[in-house]
């Protein structure tokens, strides 16, 4: 099988990208595919250097994306962290080693920046994805929480 090609994303494939968030049972929930919201929001994601939107591309087709997020700080002795976000691949591709591929080159682009600690939160009813992550070696660590502020 043909590997995709990973990249920083475009404009044009903002679409695409929105449909791989909405293509899943939480996905389903919160994402309004052809909401002008998101062009906003890609605007302000690919003017601020501290973002990375990245999408695997096969042919001109987008296969998967994910945004990797950096972090400067003070602990850790001012280490940069690299948070993952919103990895997300299309359904005729999950299973294929694609995920890996993505979550291992987003960890190169960390490395490259000098980030010290790749990080990710994942919504607790994703146990598949929880194995998943582990497998690429990442651990449990800390406890998440989130505050709505938007109700």
């Amino acid at each position: 099988m043909t590997s995709p090609v990973l990249r920083r994303a475009a404009e044009t494939d903002l679409d695409a990208i929105v449909d791989l968030l909405a293509d899943d049972p939480l996905g389903r929930t919160r994402e309004r595919p052809g909401d002008p919201a998101y062009a906003a929001a890609f605007a302000a994601i690919d003017a601020d250097p501290n973002q990375l939107l990245a999408v695997a591309d096969l042919d001109g087709a987008v296969v998967g994306t994910l945004q990797l997020t950096f972090i400067p700080g003070l602990s850790h002795a001012g280490a940069t962290r690299a948070q993952l976000e919103a990895v997300r691949v299309r359904p005729d591709r999950r299973g294929d080693g694609l995920g890996r591929e993505l979550v291992q080159w987003a960890i190169e682009q960390a490395r490259q920046r000098g980030a010290a600690i790749v990080q990710l939160t994942s919504n607790a009813s994703r146990e598949r994805a929880h194995r998943f992550y582990e497998r690429l070696g990442f651990e449990h660590s800390h406890v998440g929480m989130k505050l709505d502020l938007r109700g």
